[in-house]
């Protein structure tokens, strides 16, 4: 499947099947990430792969109650331990974390597993839950699992839309 086969196949999936990813499934989603570009080559990641199901329900009330999170066999969180600002005036652990998830999530569809990139959630509480050093800055969470349906596809704005030449 090419690059844009697999962008037009991911959807956000919230229902899961109930059976576990294989290993080597969950150690090639990590592995896509691992390979992603951040900013300067800091690599200033950490990805948390959550598989402990007390955890996850845990996660999904930090997740504000979310809890197809904890219907999930496995969550991925992306935090930071890079705090500064680029020279553009963005946050190299926003950006560095968003392109590490985006192909991780990629990698995930190409092997036919489900995610949410989810934007809601108490960071604070996360780490409480997950028990990670103050220090880190929580990005992003996202369940993963076998879809137990895919959703059809969102409307997209056209090109001439979204699209300025000069």
């Amino acid at each position: 499947m090419s690059v844009l086969d697999v962008i037009r196949k991911r959807r956000s999936i919230r229902k899961f099947e109930s059976r576990n990813i294989e290993q080597e499934k969950l150690d090639s989603i990590i592995e896509a990430g691992r390979l992603a570009p951040s900013a300067s080559n800091q690599q200033s990641w950490k990805f948390v792969l959550v598989t402990d199901k007390r955890n996850l329900i845990e996660l999904a009330h930090a997740c504000h109650d979310q809890m197809f999170v904890a219907e999930a066999p496995a969550a991925i969180v992306v935090c930071s331990e890079d705090n500064r600002m680029m020279s553009c005036g963005q946050s190299a652990a926003t950006i560095d974390c968003s392109i590490a998830l985006s192909f991780m999530i990629l990698e995930a569809t190409d092997l036919g597993i489900g995610a949410c990139w989810l934007g809601s959630f108490d960071p604070e509480q996360v780490k409480e839950v997950l028990d990670l050093p103050k220090t880190y800055t929580v990005v992003a969470v996202s369940p993963l699992g076998y879809p137990a349906e895919i959703p059809n596809p969102r409307p997209r704005k056209s090109v001439d839309q979204i699209l300025i030449r000069r």
